[in-house]
């Protein structure tokens, strides 16, 4: 195996190891040393395999690193997208760029589910993932119970 450069996210932390995933492939590297990673930290980085039995990586370069900030925003969805939900059948995802960098992702869900979906996109680890693919800092999700609409926005700051 080779060297291999990419983006991370850091899915498991402790003293002496982590583990990484690559956010396009989603091909998992085990790390020997955690150079002072945290679970959620997004990495633009190059590992290699451990000699000689190519089992574990190790982190050979970190080009930057940060954190994706997953905020529950008390707003509500903005008339936008719940326009785009009344448009989609329950279940269905609608996603609309947003002028510049990230995406709006908005959800027709059931009233009486729209709080366990907003916390099902708020502990997900594929939201940081997500977000660190769309090169974004920032991810906001918005909810309507009401409405059944749940928003996520994928923010540049």
């Amino acid at each position: 195996m080779t060297e291999k450069t990419g983006t991370f996210v850091v899915t498991h932390a402790e003293d002496d190891s982590a583990v990484v995933r690559d956010v396009d492939t989603a091909q998992i590297h085990t790390l020997s040393s955690n150079p002072g990673l945290e679970v959620r930290d997004v990495l633009e980085a190059t590992v290699a395999p451990d000699p000689p039995l190519e089992v574990t990586w190790q982190v050979i370069e970190v080009a930057s690193r940060r954190q994706v900030e997953v905020v529950d925003s008390d707003l509500e969805p903005t008339v936008a997208s719940k326009d785009a939900a009344a448009d989609a059948e329950v279940g269905d995802l609608v996603r609309t760029e947003r002028a510049g960098t990230g995406e709006i992702h908005v959800l027709s869900v059931p009233s009486e589910e729209v709080d366990d979906a907003a916390a099902d996109v708020l502990e997900d680890l594929e939201t940081v993932a997500r977000a660190a693919r769309l090169d974004v800092v920032r991810v906001e999700v918005r909810r309507s119970c009401g409405d059944g609409v749940l928003s996520v926005r994928y923010l540049p700051d």
